[in-house]
């Protein structure tokens, strides 16, 4: 396919099959449990998918990339394996993929074995029409341990293995429209000291617990100033305390957990400072790898998905995903499903939607290459 004959490649498409090859594939990756670090199987199948299809997968321990085009200007596709275990609620066996009412229910049916699938199909349904793109590459990756949030993610771990990346889209429940912003996670550990002494002489020592009650007043308070145009503002939640050992003496420390979702408005250490001016307590970085991430609304390929579906619009987004790890290079995080749905015993897709999002994104694919 030429790049003029690309220009009429409908955004309508749902394969010559009706969409029998995404809803196929689909089911296979769902019926397949792939818990985080189990996710051998689920690569395998994905893997003779794609050799079935006449592409030729790499595989990287359980990692999955496959390619077409040779061109410099690399466009990622990333999704994720793993699942997070099933619930004791669902209403249906959660690796039995049952269709209700024009919905797929299943463990990982959403999240993110839907992203999987579509952009797979529509990968092969791109290589199946002869599309290359001019001076460019698509380099589609699907990975592991994205659930876990540890250092052993997939994708970061071929990262070095793929070409020098241009743009990205990760493959995360957002009903097809396009996420360009994305909240980080700060988690910051709070040290009140004090001084022990006997509860019945409470005047001979200091409080830790008292002193981290005011400060826990103080954040209660607190709103942090910046305001980002898809993200809102930053926020902070108090999410676990310890202090004591004793009911008869008076502590002289007392710790507590901060958890904060971040936007591109502070960095990370910005924000350690802002509240370490503020509060008593000694302030530590617990946690600060997972920044928050943007792209602008003029970026490329944030344009070829505005484009590939006249309906969507662009948001931003309170969860994380694999974007961390492409934070330097513009990226929307897209795919089908409602987020909300994710990690519950409700999960599930409608077919329909699985469906049209295949024709979404060949048509962001082709867009971005225009």
């Amino acid at each position: 396919m030429t790049m003029s004959e690309t220009r009429n490649h409908s955004s309508k498409n749902v394969g010559t099959d009706g969409g029998k090859d995404v809803l196929e594939l689909h089911r296979g990756l769902v019926v397949i449990p792939s818990l985080s670090r189990e996710e051998a199987k689920v690569a395998s199948h994905l893997e003779s998918h794609f050799r079935g299809e006449g592409l030729s997968p790499m595989r990287f321990g359980d990692n999955i990339v496959v390619s077409i085009g040779e061109g410099s200007n690399t466009l990622l596709l990333n999704s994720h394996l793993d699942v997070v275990p099933p619930s004791a609620d669902h209403p249906f066996p959660p690796f039995e993929p049952t269709l209700v009412d024009g919905k797929i229910f299943g463990r990982g049916s959403v999240d993110a074995k839907a992203s999987v699938a579509s952009m797979a199909t529509a990968v092969c349904r791109l290589f199946a029409d002869h599309f290359t793109p001019l001076e460019g590459k698509i380099v589609a990756a699907f990975t592991t341990c994205e659930e876990t949030g540890g250092l052993d993610n997939g994708l970061e771990h071929i990262l070095p293995e793929l070409p020098t990346l241009s743009a990205a889209l990760i493959g995360e429940p957002t009903h097809m429209q396009p996420c360009i912003a994305q909240k980080g996670l700060l988690i910051l550990r709070l040290v009140a000291q004090g001084k022990s002494a006997h509860a019945a002489r409470a005047e001979q020592g200091d409080n830790a617990i008292d002193r981290m009650a005011r400060d826990l007043a103080i954040l209660s308070e607190f709103s942090f100033d910046k305001i980002h145009p898809h993200l809102g503002k930053t926020s902070l939640s108090v999410t676990m305390i310890e202090g004591g050992t004793a009911r008869n003496m008076i502590p002289d420390s007392c710790t507590a957990f901060v958890d904060i979702r971040s936007t591109p408005r502070y960095t990370h250490d910005e924000i350690a400072g802002i509240l370490d001016d503020l509060l008593e307590s000694e302030v530590h970085i617990h946690s600060k790898r997972f920044v928050p991430t943007d792209t602008p609304k003029e970026a490329a390929i944030v344009r070829a998905c505005l484009d590939g579906n006249p309906n969507s619009k662009a948001f931003g987004s309170p969860t994380m995903s694999d974007w961390i790890h492409v934070k330097d290079i513009p990226t929307v995080k897209i795919g089908p499903g409602d987020s909300r749905l994710s990690h519950t015993a409700q999960e599930h897709i409608s077919s329909n939607e699985l469906v049209q999002s295949c024709a979404i994104y060949e048509s962001i694919i082709i867009n971005y290459f225009q």
